[in-house]
């Protein structure tokens, strides 16, 4: 059955109206009538409803059921991305929330290159929150991963964090792989510079905060593809996959 994220309180026998753009995915599909979709509105649990009309731009159905069962990972994992090139971001929130990342915090850092501010920053965010929407409709997640808001490194890393926080440098002695087999499933974030990686200065504030450097093996990785194996190593080893 298909699956749409509805931004509201969802209840047994409530008769709702679809969002414009789910009625729109409806008509697309070629949805009729009486056909059953899958609806879930991010807090856990997903339910089962009934098309009850669809017209071109407006469609409702009729919540039947309620499903509690989850998809989500044992454990937390946020990942902590600095901004990273062009439309990179997009595909990194895509398949982190697919991997399981229960948050996404977007970082600011001295080798970024993009930059935001702004009007342009509250854009950004709300493009973010429809990706984070719509691979959670993919993927059978019925939680959203929280977006944090953009924030600069320097302030973000002295905040206090009960998450035992790494941050992933090729010059680190340690693989991430190596530190999970031997350590049990916990809340983790993963912290991944831009293309030019982490500054030595922002490596060291971070070690002096608390965070523990670990590598991930002898190539060195894209910023699109850094975090993504990270997590997806995590994973493995704790038993995500």
């Amino acid at each position: 059955m298909p699956r749409f994220f509805y931004p509201s309180e969802l209840a047994i026998g409530a008769l709702i109206n679809l969002p414009d753009t789910v009625a729109h995915h409806c008509q697309v599909l070629r949805l009729n009538a009486g056909d059953p979709i899958v609806l879930f509105n991010g807090k856990g649990g997903s339910y089962v409803a009934s098309l009850t009309s669809i017209e071109k731009k407006r469609a409702t159905a009729e919540v039947k059921t309620f499903n509690q069962n989850e998809v989500e990972l044992a454990y937390s994992i946020t990942l902590a991305q600095a901004l990273p090139e062009a439309s990179k971001m997009d595909w990194i929130i895509e398949k982190a929330v697919e991997l399981g990342a229960v948050g996404i915090q977007p970082l600011t850092t001295q080798r970024c290159v993009t930059r935001l501010s702004g009007e342009r920053v509250e854009k950004r965010r709300a493009h973010w929150q429809a990706i984070i929407e719509s691979a959670s409709e993919q993927c059978g997640r019925n939680r959203l991963a929280q977006l944090g808001q953009l924030a600069d490194f320097k302030s973000w890393i002295s905040q206090q964090d009960l998450h035992r926080r790494i941050i992933l440098s090729p010059h680190s002695d340690q693989s991430l792989a190596d530190w999970a087999r031997h350590h049990p499933a916990q809340a983790i974030t993963l912290m991944i510079g831009p293309e030019g990686g982490f500054t030595e200065q922002e490596h060291l504030l971070a070690i002096n905060q608390g965070a523990l450097s670990l590598s991930m093996g002898a190539r060195v990785l894209r910023t699109e593809t850094a975090g993504l194996t990270a997590i997806a190593t995590v994973n493995a080893f704790w038993g995500g996959m």
